[in-house]
């Protein structure tokens, strides 16, 4: 019975979407695709120093086909769409700083963007249009996100949900028939990737391609849908709940459409590292404020139950000090920040830090408050004089209850942007505004406009 609900409210979402035009979303709302579009580009360019990044980019080079879409890379690289959209989608979540939906563990900005600005610039579709589809494939993954609940941190969600949120914005940006986007979006879920939550924290950069397959697949599945190569309508409880024992609930996926949107329940990143961990840094900072970390000793953590699961004492990766609770707590208390050069590889070995996360120790926080105060810290820091520092933070900065100011975002993305793209910044800040000149352009040669090819 779930199955065959699940799939009638696929039906529903997707009659809602293809039937919902940009200028039936609210103002607030498309203000916010061209804040995640941007945010999540800036993201992209921010990696692209990366040497294992560098690599795999420029062996995805080596056999591409004909150059139709930009790598962001600032080394003026075009290839064809579906290796481009592997190559961004690898960098989006490279660096840590993406943003991603708060009410459930979805990233769904970088699940939808890598195919579909490939695609964008491809078939030079309007912004205008990049950004409808944007909005209407984040409504898409995140409900899906929400229709399928676990128990646990087992399924990592850049395998699991990735190609869903690319498929959904590719069949609204091509305007695809409903049954035809079902389909699209059925047989991407067949091919996600069962990634599993340790790698990360166990420091395996496989992860951080999971994106780039996915919106390759995304593409790829968007393709063949159009030929009758299509998921059964059942395909999300198939794959879901029935493969991977996740609990499903169908009114998530059709449920007040249209009353309140995904993407306005997005949140952004200052810090280089895992979401999970950006309360224990705001809570660090404030100690750095009252004391010396040369007099620390200890630190003592009372914290969520995703943030224990954080628990890696060595990382070796910079992937795996980005998802070290240890590592977050000690290398904030070091650098009084947790920026860029806080998870950097010099970070990692850093003695200071080193010897600080063998002296970070940590509790739950009891009892965890409700949404949005379900990721808190209790940070203590112990002196070398016996003294004990408290602070606490019930909701890290960010998110929809407490946004940062529209202008630190646009600070970060010029700050990431301005050296490898100079005219980037400029025609975003166009983007934001949501000026009518802009949104109506190609995106092609916005692309152009931005990185001077």
């Amino acid at each position: 019975m779930s199955a065959a609900a699940i799939a009638d409210a696929l039906k529903d979402l997707v009659a809602f979407t293809s039937g919902t035009e940009w200028d039936d979303i609210p103002g607030p709302v498309q203000g916010r695709a061209a804040l995640v579009l941007s945010d999540d580009l800036a993201a992209m360019v921010a990696a692209r120093d990366e040497p294992e990044l560098v690599a795999l980019q420029d062996g995805v080079a080596q056999s591409a086909g004909a150059a139709e879409a930009t790598v962001f890379n600032g080394r003026g690289v075009r290839l064809d769409r579906y290796s481009a959209a592997l190559a961004n989608g690898s960098a989006s979540d490279w660096a840590e700083l993406d943003e991603g939906y708060r009410r459930v563990i979805c990233h769904a900005g970088i699940y939808c963007l890598p195919a579909l600005l490939a695609e964008a610039e491809a078939e030079d579709h309007s912004v205008r249009d990049v950004l409808r589809a944007l909005v209407l494939g984040y409504e898409t993954v995140s409900r899906v996100a929400q229709a399928f609940t676990f128990p646990n941190l087992v399924l990592h969600p850049h395998g699991s949900l990735a190609a869903v949120g690319g498929a959904a914005a590719l069949s609204a940006l091509r305007r695809l028939p409903d049954d035809v986007a079902v389909g699209a979006i059925s047989s991407a879920a067949t091919m996600v990737l069962p990634g599993p939550y340790t790698h990360p924290i166990q420091g395996s950069l496989c992860r951080n391609v999971w994106p780039g397959i996915a919106a390759q697949t995304a593409l790829r599945a968007t393709d063949w849908a159009a030929h009758g190569i299509k998921g059964l309508p059942t395909a999300l409880h198939d794959v879901y709940a029935d493969a991977f024992l996740a609990e499903p609930s169908p009114e998530a996926l059709h449920g007040g459409l249209g009353e309140s949107w995904a993407i306005s329940d997005g949140y952004h990143k200052v810090f280089a590292c895992c979401q999970y961990g950006h309360a224990t840094i705001e809570a660090t900072m404030k100690l750095a404020r009252r004391a010396s970390v040369e007099d620390l000793a200890s630190i003592h953590l009372h914290t969520h139950y995703k943030a224990r699961v954080m628990d890696n004492t060595d990382p070796e990766t910079t992937i795996a000090g980005k998802f070290s609770i240890q590592h977050i707590a000690a290398t904030a208390a070091v650098h009084g920040a947790g920026g860029f050069e806080a998870f950097s590889a010099p970070a990692l070995r850093h003695p200071r830090v080193a010897e600080l996360r063998h002296a970070v120790s940590i509790d739950p926080y009891e009892p965890i408050p409700d949404w949005p105060n379900d990721r808190p810290t209790r940070v203590t820091w112990r002196l070398r004089d016996g003294t004990e520092l408290s602070e606490e933070v019930l909701s890290a900065r960010g998110g929809p209850d407490l946004p940062f100011a529209p202008d630190e975002i646009r600070r970060k993305i010029k700050e990431i942007v301005d050296d490898p793209y100079p005219s980037m910044g400029p025609v975003l800040q166009q983007v934001l505004d949501l000026e009518p000149a802009r949104l109506g352009a190609g995106w092609r040669k916005t692309v152009a406009s931005m990185t001077g090819g």
